[in-house]
């Protein structure tokens, strides 16, 4: 099938060791796989992998990392293996317990299961949303995809934007509603969602969608003290990395000398010989380079540092558009896709990383002295640090959703932002930067803390008041002192965010040019948005922003979504949407 094979090669990145692809041309099912080898390089994991027996096809993105335990249950009831790595035990999961296993993975994933038998095909994405699953409903059928580009190939695909993805974008710099992308016609599964899919009496498609994860609804009112749940925490982080670091290709760690990868470099290190990479900005004050050596001494890890340059950045922009197809704006996209590249350049092709902490465990300046119960200014004002102060017309949208996560969290003003923080801002923002950077440069990411185990812990502690910066991420800090892992001068830092050097738009003539030439067109989204005269005022005048109430106020952080979003366009929308 032709239109199978082009979605499938517009995921090559994804991967480039194998491919396969089965039809059910009776039942009108066709499965593709591009496959990037991590566990048991062989062509006994080649997928889709098809159980002889009963028919069940499996295609399968992700890692399960706890499938070494699940092998050995399933031998227990009599399963026989054909293949050393997880792919195969997944789909014997499914054999063995139906869709009853998905709460028993621990892992990263988004799978499609074929199952001829029940004549429905089940998708899965995993508890935190570390791997992405577009769907779309087109011409003739149910289309679904790791990244959106693979969509663009089905017949008579339309692309529209959805004008209020689009709003959510130029305010919060991704999408917050879980389901809704940047097109119109494409949704997303969530995280701990599965979808079945199957046939009607009149042949048309029924879809069953159902959550088989989510958070704890509050904190216990445990009186275990920080000591003993810090212990639960730091025996079950030692076991998740162990179990991160499997892999029969070469395995590194992003090493940004903060207290997040630092602790799961000096568990990793633990193990066995380990290697570390970091990265800083060429002529930037931002650079933890220094404090990623002290940790990489500390632990003896094989470390390598890399300077990302300003003309790097600006070389990479515009495929970067096609990179990041779910639009999103995370300053660090380009700096952190060119870091996977240095990476692969070392031989890495698995890499740790250190994703997630700060959302679970309270480590940003917005979990500090927070009202006791949220009410309508607060929310307001939480609003606002989350938009970047360019807000307006998503406000309903966002105080829907934080009421519905402070009732999930008993009122608990810290657990409800925790919750929206980890639930909605982390999978469809900076893990997707992860997922897609990463993926981009062949590499498989993995992020310890993102483990549903890990998630499960955190959402259970009690949460005690925070009040002072040192108090941030305690029960992480008392993993690290216990048994020296790391500095003293490592454990106390404070947080050090890094994306990009956001003063390079401002000072750099060169890229300030490429910007106006993209944002000052006439005719682009931007003058259809009525956000060229503010465009005009910072890149010819340099004006930075406008002071409060006005809504619209800082313009650097604007003209970098409204760049991304021009070189997009082309790409992705009909020709007359994109003119």
């Amino acid at each position: 099938m032709r239109v199978l094979e082009a979605m499938a090669d517009a995921l090559a990145h994804r991967g480039p060791d194998d491919q396969g692809q089965i039809t059910d041309s009776a039942k009108g099912v066709a499965l593709a796989h591009r496959r990037l080898s991590i566990l048991d390089l062989s062509q006994t994991s080649h997928q889709p992998l098809v159980d002889e027996g009963t028919g069940v096809a499996l295609s399968f993105n992700g890692e399960i990392y706890n499938y070494s335990a699940l092998r050995r249950e399933l031998r227990a009831c009599s399963h026989h293996f054909n293949s050393s790595g997880d792919t195969e035990v997944l789909l014997r999961s499914y054999l063995e317990w139906g869709l009853d296993a998905l709460p028993r993975l621990a892992g990263m994933f988004a799978f499609a299961i074929w199952d001829p038998r029940s004549g429905l095909l089940h998708l899965a994405r995993d508890a935190m949303g570390m791997k992405p699953l577009y769907l779309t409903r087109f011409r003739g059928g149910f289309g679904f995809a790791s990244e959106l580009k693979a969509l663009l190939h089905l017949p008579g695909f339309q692309r529209d934007l959805d004008e209020r993805g689009l709003q959510q974008y130029l305010e919060f710099g991704y999408i917050i509603e879980t389901s809704r992308t940047i097109l119109a016609q494409v949704q997303r599964l969530g995280p701990g969602e599965r979808l079945s899919l199957g046939p009607t009496g009149n042949q048309e498609v029924a879809i069953r969608e159902q959550t088989f994860w989510y958070h704890p609804p509050r904190p216990s009112s445990s009186s275990k003290g920080i000591e003993a749940i810090s212990k639960k925490l730091g025996n079950t982080l030692e076991q998740v990395v162990a179990e991160h670091l499997v892999a029969d290709v070469p395995v590194g760690l992003l090493l940004s000398g903060g207290l997040d990868s630092s602790l799961i470099a000096a568990l990793a290190a633990r193990r066995g010989e380990l290697t570390t990479i970091t990265m800083g900005f060429e002529n930037s004050s931002i650079d933890e380079r220094a404090e990623a050596e002290i940790v990489a001494n500390h632990i003896g890890s094989n470390h390598y540092s890399c300077t990302i340059s300003i003309n790097e950045v600006r070389a990479e922009i515009e495929s970067g558009a096609w990179v990041f197809d779910d639009l999103f704006s995370d300053l660090g996209t380009i700096s952190t896709r060119l870091l996977y590249r240095r990476c692969r350049e070392l031989g890495l092709k698995v890499v740790l990383v250190g994703e997630g902490a700060d959302e679970l465990f309270g480590g940003y300046d917005v979990f500090l002295n927070l009202p006791k119960r949220l009410g309508l200014r607060a929310l307001f004002s939480l609003y606002r640090r989350y938009v970047g102060r360019r807000y307006g017309s998503n406000f309903g949208t966002f105080l829907e959703t934080m009421r519905g996560f402070s009732r999930d969290a008993g009122g608990d003003s810290m657990h409800a932002i925790r919750l929206f923080e980890s639930r909605r801002q982390l999978p469809a923002n900076y893990v997707m930067k992860v997922d897609k950077a990463s993926m981009a440069e062949s590499i498989e990411a993995r992020c310890p803390y993102l483990d549903p185990r890990i998630a499960d812990i955190a959402y259970a502690s009690p949460l005690p008041p925070i009040q002072l910066p040192s108090q941030k991420k305690q029960l992480l800090q008392a993993i690290a002192k216990r048994s020296n892992l790391l500095p003293p001068r490592i454990t106390r830092r404070h947080k050090f965010g890094a994306p990009l050097p956001t003063d390079w738009l401002d000072r750099d003539a060169s890229l300030r040019r490429f910007t106006a030439e993209h944002l000052l067109q006439r005719g682009n989204l931007t003058e259809r948005l009525g956000l060229r005269p503010a465009m005009e005022a910072y890149l010819k005048r340099g004006i930075q922003g406008e002071p409060w109430p006005l809504p619209l106020s800082i313009y650097r952080n604007l003209a970098w979504k409204l760049l991304l979003l021009e070189l997009w366009a082309p790409l992705y929308l009909q020709p007359a949407q994109s003119r």
